[in-house]
């Protein structure tokens, strides 16, 4: 069974849509109009072996803060539409990723449950144009609508881009542990309550 999304999301803020295939071969489109996002989109899909075309109109000329956020709420509810009902997946996931003096820890758990725990010591509040607040947005957006729960933790780093694209490159490889099928609970719910 294939297991893709696409979804549209469309606001007085922002039109998005995601389409995914979450087990593809890690080849991402983006056009968001917010350049350091994309990159970080880049990220989730070659790490995360996602194929993900993302695009949204938004009102950037206020600001970053509704697309990004938005962004995150579309691609939680395309990730939740491709799972389906979670039978037979792994469920949980997590990476270590290391760039340079940096290093972050991320962990999920497909619990039907969001909540999100985020830690990142920015060492600088803006990456070039894009504020380094609105990642707590995304991530936020995500969980809600994914239902996960997420850890993240940048445990170490001096570059804030570095921090980032750890924390990005992680998230990705944790998606990807997460969401395998794994062979012997083919058809089988992984928890003991029977539902996730």
């Amino acid at each position: 069974m294939e297991r893709t999304a696409n979804v549209s999301r469309d606001t007085l803020e922002t039109q998005i849509t995601v389409q995914l295939n979450l087990d593809g071969k890690g080849h991402g489109r983006f056009d968001t109009g917010v350049p350091f996002l994309e990159h970080m989109m880049d990220q989730i899909a070659r790490h995360g072996l996602i194929d993900l075309d993302i695009t949204c109109k938004g009102d950037t000329h206020i600001d970053d803060h509704h697309t990004v956020e938005d962004i995150g709420i579309t691609l939680g509810q395309a990730v939740a539409k491709a799972v389906g009902d979670k039978k037979g997946i792994c469920r949980y996931g997590h990476a270590y990723v290391p760039l340079d003096e940096a290093l972050s820890r991320v962990v999920i758990d497909f619990s039907g449950r969001p909540g999100l725990i985020m830690d990142i010591p920015f060492t600088q509040k803006r990456i070039g144009q894009f504020d380094t607040e609105l990642f707590w947005e995304f991530f936020q957006g995500f969980v809600n609508h994914a239902q996960v729960t997420l850890h993240i933790d940048t445990l170490r780093g001096s570059n804030a881009h570095h921090q980032i694209e750890t924390v990005f490159k992680a998230f990705g490889r944790a998606l990807r542990m997460a969401l395998t099928p794994d062979p012997r609970m083919a058809g089988q719910m992984p928890s003991t309550k029977g539902s996730l």
